[in-house]
């Protein structure tokens, strides 16, 4: 699965779930650009994706804001064997909890 395939399919999750995401250009001196991000605001939460990131930098953002809206989201939704390895492996990604028998 091509990075322009995984970041519309997260794009299109998390809209689902009721993250607002908003592009955005970007551009300014490295240290001082905006860089994509989650965040809340006013009990929302919000994706600003900067298109000057690089594509593996906007994936995490959208699947780190995905991670907070609904922990469980990876394991309720069908995605293609390569991407959910991916998405799993990422550092970002918080621990799985263990079920109790």
């Amino acid at each position: 699965m091509e990075p322009e395939d995984v970041l519309d399919r997260l794009r299109a999750l998390a809209r689902a779930n009721g993250i607002e995401v908003r592009e955005t250009p970007g551009g300014g001196e490295a240290e001082t650009r905006p860089h994509s991000a989650s965040c809340r605001l006013r009990g929302r939460l919000w994706v600003v994706l900067v298109a000057s990131d690089p594509l593996e930098e906007r994936i995490c953002a959208l699947a780190d804001a995905l991670d907070q809206a609904n922990p469980s989201w990876l394991e309720s939704h069908y995605l293609p064997p390569a991407l959910r390895a991916r998405l799993e492996a990422r550092p970002s990604r918080p621990p799985r909890a263990h079920r109790s028998a």
